[in-house]
Order: C-alpha cells, then sequence, then structure tokens
C-alpha cells in the first residue's frame, strides 16, 4: 500500500436484507446514520422486460444499503445501527448486516455497479456518464456521474420529484433545489428551461458534485450553488423542491413556505408512506395547499402550493 492509499479515506458499507414490510423502518435507521442520509434500495427482480421495465418478486426480501465513514465516530454509529436491527428484528423478519470496509475509489466503483440507464417519467433519462445511450429527440437527458453524492436515480423519491417537476414546473421559473445532492433535480428543472436554480446542499462533497454536474450538462451558468440549508436560499422562488427526510420537511415547513412566491409551487420527497400525515398537516398549518400526491412502493412525494 502506498503512502497516497494509506490517507485515503475508508467507508464501511452496511448491508441488510429485509422483510418487505421492514423496509420504511429499516431506511429510516440507515438514513439517520448514513452518510448525508443516503440508502440504496435493492428491489428483487422477477422479470426484465425491457431496459426501463420491470416485475418484481413480492416473495424475496428486499436489500437495503448505506455507507458510513470510517473515523471516530463510526463505531457508534455502527452499534447503533445494529441496536436499532437487533430491536426492529424482534417485530419482522431482518437479517444480519453485512459489514464491508471500502476505500473511496473501491466505494465509488461499488455504486456504479448499481447504475442502469434508466427513465422517468415522460422524458427525463438518467444516464450514468460512463454508459452509452442514444436519445429520442424528446428526450432531456441527465448524464449523472455522482461520487461521493446522493441523489442518483436510484431512490424511489428522486424518480418521485422528477415526475412532479416534469408534470408541475414552468419554463421561466426562479427554482430552489434544497438538499441538492449530486444535482440531478436541479439539472432537470435547468433542462426544462429555469431561469435560475439556487441549489443548497449543507455537505460540502454534495456541492462540488452539483457544480460538475451543471458543468457536465451543459447548464452550469443556470446554477447557483451554495453550501448551507434554506435559510441561505435568498429572495422568493416559483418552485421549490426537497428531497430530503421527513422530519426535516416538518421542522422546515415554516421556511419553506415563505420561500414561495404566489402561486408557487413545492414538492417535497423523502417520505415514507406512514409519515404522509405528519408532513400534511405541517405544510397545511404553514398556510399551503395540498394538490397531488405520488406514490412508488413505500415512498410518497407531496405537491403544495401556495394558493
Amino acid at each position: 500500500m502506498t503512502q497516497e492509499d494509506s490517507q485515503e479515506p475508508t467507508w464501511l458499507e452496511l448491508r441488510v436484507e429485509v422483510d418487505r414490510e421492514a423496509v420504511e423502518p429499516v431506511s429510516e435507521l440507515f438514513t439517520r446514520h448514513g452518510y448525508q442520509n443516503g440508502i440504496v434500495v435493492q428491489e428483487p427482480i422477477m422479470d426484465m422486460l425491457s431496459w426501463d421495465e420491470y416485475v418484481l418478486d413480492p416473495e424475496k426480501p428486499v436489500t437495503l444499503l448505506t455507507y458510513i465513514r470510517e473515523d471516530e465516530a463510526s463505531n457508534d454509529s455502527l452499534r447503533a445501527v445494529r441496536e436499532g436491527l437487533w430491536h426492529l428484528g424482534r417485530i419482522r423478519p431482518v437479517g444480519e448486516v453485512e459489514v464491508t470496509r471500502k476505500r473511496e475509489k473501491d466505494w465509488t466503483d461499488a455504486w456504479q455497479s448499481y447504475y442502469r440507464v434508466m427513465r422517468v417519467g415522460e422524458r427525463f433519462v438518467i444516464k450514468p456518464s460512463w454508459l452509452e445511450y442514444d436519445p429520442k429527440p424528446e428526450d432531456i437527458v441527465l448524464d449523472l456521474n455522482p461520487g461521493m453524492a446522493f441523489g442518483t436515480g436510484l431512490h424511489p423519491t428522486t424518480r418521485l420529484c422528477l415526475r412532479a417537476i416534469e408534470q408541475r414546473f414552468r419554463p421561466g421559473t426562479r427554482a430552489l433545489d434544497l438538499g441538492t445532492g449530486s444535482g440531478i433535480l436541479a439539472v432537470g428543472l435547468a433542462k426544462l428551461g429555469a431561469a435560475e436554480v439556487v441549489a443548497l446542499d449543507t455537505d460540502p462533497v454534495a456541492v462540488d458534485a452539483t457544480v460538475a454536474s451543471g458543468e457536465r450538462n451543459g447548464v452550469a451558468e443556470k446554477l447557483r450553488v451554495g453550501q448551507g440549508s434554506v435559510e441561505a436560499a435568498e429572495g422568493e422562488y416559483g418552485f421549490v423542491v426537497a428531497n430530503i427526510v421527513a422530519g426535516v420537511i416538518v421542522e422546515l415547513s415554516d421556511a419553506l413556505a415563505e420561500k414561495l412566491g404566489p402561486g408557487g409551487t413545492l414538492v417535497v420527497s423523502g417520505i415514507i408512506e406512514d409519515r404522509y400525515d405528519e408532513v400534511a398537516l405541517a405544510l397545511a398549518a404553514s398556510g399551503l395547499t395540498l394538490v397531488d400526491l405520488l406514490r412508488e412502493g413505500d415512498w410518497v412525494a407531496i405537491v403544495a402550493e401556495r394558493r
């Protein structure tokens, strides 16, 4: 091992197979402790119909993964995950967590093995930058290489947000992408004709990834990328998207509502279906009108408007 290799950050990959009914609580647990609240949900595929259509096998377990950076706090995080899984395993079938140490390059290579070209909605196509795709005239291709940032299109909540954006976004609108991750939603908004997209994330890795995504997709001039949360977003927006987690959405509901201009649209996701009522009540209490609900599996996205 070279000196450079010894200084390279290492990561702990946590992998567990769970009963379908346990996906929600284990996802919450992994989100709480995983790097940048990120998880991978690997549904068991029974039959691949085409490159973007498949049939799930409801009898097989679902595999969940997350990553923890190996540092002085990783043992505490790993202990908390093991304890949480033990308690959840008393209620539903939950397998033993597998922990694998990975170098940063291995981490990235592991992520790449999960990727494929993926159509989302009518026009969006998520294309990993190392794969080939011949686009159709109406396609909006999102060329993605997120590196260490989350927001890959692998998670249902990202796809739900893209579908809501495709259905609701109006060209020429100023937009805010809160918790931008890889920048996938910000790039999608820009390619749909946003006047400007402010993309914010508390993680500097995500900020760098979003800047690179804007350049790779030819929309860098439309993106204003920065580190911070909703308080760093200046002015009002006609469209706001926040793909984070339910608890944070509830906490920020007033601030998100204040960022919407009259007639503005808010899309929030990262919400397990069982927490829909909690988030919906918080948004309504902030003066917003709920106008749509999108579902994929156990996950939902809420569309609200300031009227």
